[in-house]
Formats: C-alpha cells, structure tokens, sequence
C-alpha cells in the first residue's frame, strides 16, 4: 500500500489526496517529482521547517545557549567575583551563582529561539538558490533547443 508504484499509479488517476489510507501521509499532497510531502493549508507562500526540526533545533539551540554561558560565567565570572569579595570560601560562590543562572537562563532563551530562526533562514536560502538556479537551467535549456529547432528548420527550408 505505502510503495512508489501506488503513489505513481495514483498521481496520474489523480485521487492521491482524497483517497482515504490507513497509512498517514498517503493521503497527503506530495510533488509530482519527487513524492515530497506538500501543505496544502499553507497561509504563506515561503518554504517553513518542519515542526519536528523546529522543535529539534530548538532545544538544541537553548542546551547549547545555556551550557556555554554557564561554563563561560563560571569560568570568568566567579574568578572575578572571588578577587573582589573576601570572606569565606563559599561567600563569592553564593553571590556569583545567581547571575551566572540568569545569564545561562537567557543565554538558553536566546538560543531556543535564535538556533530555529537560523535554521529557518537556511532552508529559505536553500529554496531560494534551487529554485533560481531550477529557473535559469531552465531558461538556458528552453533557449538552446528553441536555437537548435530553428537552425533545424532553416536547414530543411534550404535544402527544399
């Protein structure tokens, strides 16, 4: 049920998204090329990440955000505070904590965030560039053969 004869076979009759399937994404609209998954219910016309990349990218985006600037801010930051605060050992630990916390919190956020964007930004660029290099392919192909059959015609036209 799920082969790429089925698919074939129901792209040309046609019924590819109407036609009901115990399989998910068969029921789905897919390219005539390549049987890529296409969304149909897209409110824009741009190229979107998948959720499950977004999602992906998100959390690897706040573990990296978070874990760097937590090993930065306890690398350079408490050495700081440990030179500028005297007392006991633990006294410039309990006070630099807190704001390396913060700053990884929000160094985390900032990566959930800006690691998907990026992502994003990525795979527009990539459609981009494959869809205007398709297009200029494309254009050179269309003017080759139409020099080729003109120069074909203009042969037979002299012969005749």
């Amino acid at each position: 049920m799920g082969t790429r004869e089925v698919y074939e076979q129901r792209l040309k009759s046609g019924n590819l998204y109407h036609d009901p399937t115990i399989n998910p994404g068969l029921g789905s609209a897919r390219c005539p090329r390549c049987l890529s998954l296409l969304n149909p219910t897209q409110e824009n016309t741009e190229w979107a990440i998948t959720s499950v990349l977004h999602d992906a990218t998100s959390v690897a985006g706040a573990a990296a955000g978070g874990t760097l600037s937590a090993i930065n801010g306890l690398n350079t930051g408490l050495p700081f505070i440990q030179k500028h605060v005297k007392g006991p050992k633990w006294l410039p630990f309990l006070i630099g904590v807190p704001p390396v916390l913060f700053v990884s919190a929000a160094s985390a956020a900032f990566g959930g965030y800006a690691v998907p964007k990026f992502a994003q930004l990525c795979v527009t660029s990539y459609y981009a560039a494959s869809s205007t290099s398709h297009h200029a392919i494309s254009y050179l192909t269309r003017y080759i053969e139409e020099a080729h059959t003109s120069r074909g015609s203009q042969r037979s036209s002299s012969t005749s």
